[in-house]
């Protein structure tokens, strides 16, 4: 006798929500396609021109915010980061949380001063006054407000600053 090869389940109800739900989030994701696509008031990108373009033909590329945050003893790992994913057009907030000392977030705001092409573009900030962060709490998320507060107080220039 042929065995199936999926156990049997007898409480399959979570099929029929599971369908619902994907037939809805497909039809909402195509009539916002087909709302676009043909309207106007919708555009979220300019219409490109070659007058727009830069760097030697290619369009501008898109501006993003990192938030980088560490704890104790993890000062080399967020250089590391900063290294691997640094763009000169982005904007970055590097934090180490309560737990790591204030000789630590000290010698991270020196690397990020001594770098030259950090300190030609100035878009790194390096949050010396710490945020109490429990990862299994609200304070995650308040410090990540935090982090966005200074990201909007400082975005036109977003200057290389170090809080006190």
């Amino acid at each position: 006798m042929k065995r199936a090869h999926f156990p049997y389940s007898p409480d399959r109800s979570w099929h029929l929500a599971v369908t619902v739900i994907s037939f809805i989030s497909l039809s909402f994701l195509l009539a916002l396609t087909f709302i676009q696509g043909n309207s106007s008031s919708f555009e979220t990108q300019p219409k490109f021109s070659f007058s727009d373009r830069a760097y030697g033909g290619l369009p501008e590329l898109s501006r993003f915010a990192y938030l980088i945050s560490g704890t104790k003893g993890d000062g080399p790992r967020v250089k590391q980061l900063l290294q691997a994913v640094y763009h000169p057009r982005n904007y970055y907030v590097l934090h180490l949380d309560l737990e790591a000392s204030d000789s630590e977030r000290m010698e991270l705001a020196k690397y990020v001063k001594s770098e030259r092409v950090v300190g030609e573009f100035e878009n790194v900030i390096v949050i010396g006054n710490a945020d109490l962060v429990t990862y299994k709490g609200p304070t995650m998320i308040a410090s990540t407000l935090h982090a966005v507060a200074i990201f909007v107080e400082g975005s036109p220039g977003l200057g290389l600053v170090c809080e006190p």
